[in-house]
């Protein structure tokens, strides 16, 4: 596993000018916080952050931050923001992380290959959870997990409980029976037909309605006629 390291250095000026500052040099404000320390204010390498939220891992990466005139900590990437217009990353939030405490985090959730109820049986893919929760050491955290869906036919669901994760490293936070992908099948064409019947229904009836409303119409108008022949 590709080892991540980040440089830091403590900020002695906090405040939206020292931030805008601290860009222009090419790092962004941060906060290392969590464990038994203190939280500190640091100015970290911009490049080196991106470097990690683009990794395999992405923000499960656990790294090593070397703080000038600290002790290296490992930390891994709690919350960060992003510039909502040019997209260029604007402040970091960095948590302590000690190698031999279990933590809980979310892993994305990656499924390959065709189902057969879509390749044989005509139905539909569909993905309903991008990520489950889990509890494990930090050495123990997955990249993702990435299952094979190929099997899966017609009213088939890949639930959570299904994932391959080592149970004496991993335990499933996230409810078992909590559906990850099933194939379902397709309802378009009968959705589509159900209401054509209905407006062929009321065309068909609609002569009927016309007919019968005229031909009250004409016994009223005739009954009319006879009662004034009698007078």
């Amino acid at each position: 596993m590709r080892e991540f390291v980040v440089e830091a250095a403590v900020r002695s000026e906090l405040g939206k000018g020292a931030a805008r500052r601290i860009r222009r040099t090419g790092q962004i404000p941060a906060v290392l916080y969590g464990g038994r320390e203190q939280p500190l204010p640091v100015a970290v390498n911009t490049k080196q952050i991106v470097r990690i939220l683009r990794s395999e891992a992405g923000h499960n990466t656990i790294f090593t931050v070397k703080v000038a005139g600290h002790r290296d900590v490992k930390a891994m990437l709690k919350d960060w923001l992003v510039d909502p217009v040019d997209g260029r990353l604007l402040h970091v939030d960095l948590l302590r992380v000690a190698m031999d405490a279990r933590m809980r985090v979310k892993v994305p959730v990656h499924t390959y290959g065709e189902p057969a109820g879509v390749k044989v049986q005509g139905g539909v893919f569909e993905t309903v959870t991008r990520e489950v929760e889990i509890e494990c050491l930090p050495a123990d955290i997955p990249d993702e997990f990435r299952v094979d869906v190929s099997h899966l036919t017609i009213g088939k669901h890949l639930r959570a409980g299904e994932l391959p994760f080592d149970p004496q490293k991993v335990k499933l936070v996230t409810d078992p029976e909590r559906v990850i992908a099933h194939v379902v099948a397709l309802r378009a064409e009968e959705e589509v037909a159900a209401p054509e019947a209905a407006v062929a229904e009321a065309v068909a009836a609609e002569p009927e309605v016309i007919k019968k409303g005229k031909k009250e119409v004409e016994e009223g108008e005739e009954a009319a006629a006879e009662e004034k022949q009698k007078k």
